[in-house]
């Protein structure tokens, strides 16, 4: 007789409620995401960055200004990104700093960093997508964005 038969329901309300159990201990045991803090010294620039504080381009009298954000660690590195903006409008974004340690570190940051520029520069904000794959990069590049563009009055 097989044991889930409905002449033993106590045996079926038993193990239904360990599998729940089971279930809510394994949810619970996953750990939340939470924002990566942000460096409290400046690390090594990679990728030729300049300094993690805002920086006037040349044109700044004629309504355009680049400003520089914070570099922000990851679990994989630090993340830092450089907007210009014109006239109120976000004209670019560059990615200064991001991990770029190991192959895998390279590939998944060559498809992510243009995505994530793409998307802010149509979101015209730091309120952007995450890449998949590339959560941490994501997560820091958003943070970085948004301090720029605070920087810089947006």
């Amino acid at each position: 007789m097989h044991p889930l038969k409905k002449n033993r329901p106590l045996r079926r309300i038993v193990l239904a409620s360990a599998a729940t159990v089971s279930g809510m201990v394994l949810l619970l045991s996953l750990k939340p995401h939470a924002s990566p803090a942000l460096a409290v010294g400046t690390p090594a620039p990679t990728a030729g960055a300049s300094s993690p504080a805002a920086d006037s381009s040349p044109g700044a009298a004629t309504g355009s200004r680049t400003v520089t954000g914070d570099s922000v660690d990851t679990r994989w590195g630090p993340v830092q990104v450089r907007v210009t903006v014109e006239n109120g409008k976000l004209t670019d974004v560059t990615a200064v700093t991001y991990p770029t340690e190991n192959p895998r570190d390279q590939e998944i940051n060559a498809y992510a960093i243009p995505e994530l520029r793409r998307e802010a520069l149509d979101a015209q904000s730091a309120d952007i997508d995450t890449v998949s794959g590339a959560t941490y990069t994501s997560d820091g590049y958003r943070q970085s964005l948004q301090s720029a563009l605070d920087s810089a009055g947006l």
